[in-house]
């Protein structure tokens, strides 16, 4: 046949040598591996939910592991670390920050290139990546305990106790304070070790996770306003709000959200949060705070006592100041904020999965181009890349399927 162009018959479908691609061994190999490729793609997203739900459950029956906590190892880590690289310059400061944070990623980083197809070890993975960075059955422990001791009027226990919760100097305060300051805290580390943990494991599965905490952890160590960190720890400051922007405004809506469960006034609560959220100094704690404020009805806010320093906050909310009682609803709306921020962080990734999976199966679909992935038609002909009604054929020009060396049987 003339113009470089030859029929294909069934003599030469039915032949190896004219086998078109998609229809041969080799081209049935392709599709297979190309399947098996996105079942383990598809497998993924629910290797990370599957890790991030059996995280958080272990959190909630066990807790933070007693002894050798890989977190406290990291921190001691750090602070070896920070001691030889400390200058009072930020430019240390991004340094330290950098590389104190950095290796963990890359850890993870490596973890889940290892795991890529193993989904049973990716999920084991991130479940104990997940266990070890969350901390909601710890702090609402420690708001339970406090409670207690305030009701037991014993203050000088509940004093003692507020160390495991702030950093603020609790020698002089009293009952109404104390509840204040755990309020607050509880309200703050929601999003902190709760929340933002989830959203970055649900985002960037075992390094997110890892990342994260390591930079949660350098903010507490050197992100705090004293001379010693002023500039030096404003890098790691910084990076910590970066990260929590998002988490922490998703808590102050899910502590919105959930305020009935605790006896809370959810349009009270969006209304505080909306009036008061931007008062606080912090860009990200003002968020959960407020919100706190508003579903619990009381006023958070004003004078606390530092270790050598005291700083005046704006009062968040209108009602009185914390007792007792509202500790038990505040560690309830912390739980409430946690299994919802999971059922999120769990959906991420099974809908990213279920996404990337319709695509990919479109792509394989044998379909997809025409009638198979060669471009066949039937009753058709393509003449160097052009249809032509008539024939099925192969064309030998630039644009035809001969371009991909389809053309070459003669």
């Amino acid at each position: 046949m003339s113009g470089g162009v030859r029929a294909i018959g069934d003599d030469d479908r039915r032949g190896t040598g004219g086998r078109v691609f998609g229809r041969g061994r080799g081209g049935r190999s392709a599709r297979l591996a190309g399947r098996r490729w996105w079942r383990v793609r598809q497998a993924t997203p629910v290797a990370t939910a599957a890790g991030l739900v059996a995280g958080y459950a272990l959190d909630a029956l066990l807790g933070d592991p007693r002894r050798y906590h890989p977190v406290a190892g990291f921190g001691r880590t750090a602070g070896a670390l920070e001691r030889r690289m400390y200058r009072p310059d930020r430019l240390a400061g991004t340094a330290f920050t950098a590389l104190a944070v950095g290796a963990p990623v890359l850890l993870g980083v490596a973890a889940t290139v290892a795991t890529r197809r193993r989904p049973v070890a990716r999920a084991a993975l991130v479940a104990a990546g997940t266990w070890t960075v969350l901390g909601g059955r710890t702090l609402r422990h420690e708001a339970t305990v406090m409670g207690r001791a305030l009701r037991a009027g014993d203050l000088p226990a509940a004093r003692q106790r507020l160390g495991h919760l702030c950093g603020r100097d609790p020698s002089a305060l009293d009952e109404p304070e104390l509840a204040r300051a755990t309020v607050e805290s509880l309200a703050e580390n929601t999003s902190d070790a709760v929340v933002a943990p989830l959203l970055w494991g649900a985002v960037a599965g075992l390094p997110g996770l890892l990342g994260y905490r390591a930079a949660n952890t350098l903010d507490a160590m050197v992100g705090h306003r004293s001379p010693r960190y002023a500039r030096f720890g404003t890098p790691a400051a910084r990076l910590d709000d970066l990260l929590n922007l998002v988490p922490a405004r998703l808590t102050g809506l899910l502590t919105i959200a959930v305020a009935p469960t605790a006896h809370g006034d959810r349009d009270r609560a969006l209304h505080v949060w909306r009036r008061d959220r931007n008062d606080h100094p912090s860009p990200n704690a003002g968020q959960c705070e407020a919100a706190m404020a508003g579903a619990l009805g009381v006023r958070l806010g004003g004078r606390n006592v530092y270790f050598g320093r005291s700083e005046v906050r704006p009062f968040l909310g209108d009602g009185p100041r914390p007792e007792a009682r509202h500790l038990k609803r505040a560690a309830r709306i912390s739980g409430a904020v946690g299994l919802a921020a999971l059922g999120l962080a769990a959906a991420y990734p099974l809908t990213l999965g279920r996404l990337t999976g319709a695509l990919g199966r479109r792509a394989l679909h044998p379909n997809v181009f025409g009638r198979g992935v060669s471009g066949r038609v039937p009753g058709r002909a393509v003449v160097a890349g052009r249809v032509v009604a008539g024939r099925t054929i192969l064309g030998r020009g630039g644009g035809g399927a001969g371009a991909a060396g389809l053309g070459s049987h003669r």
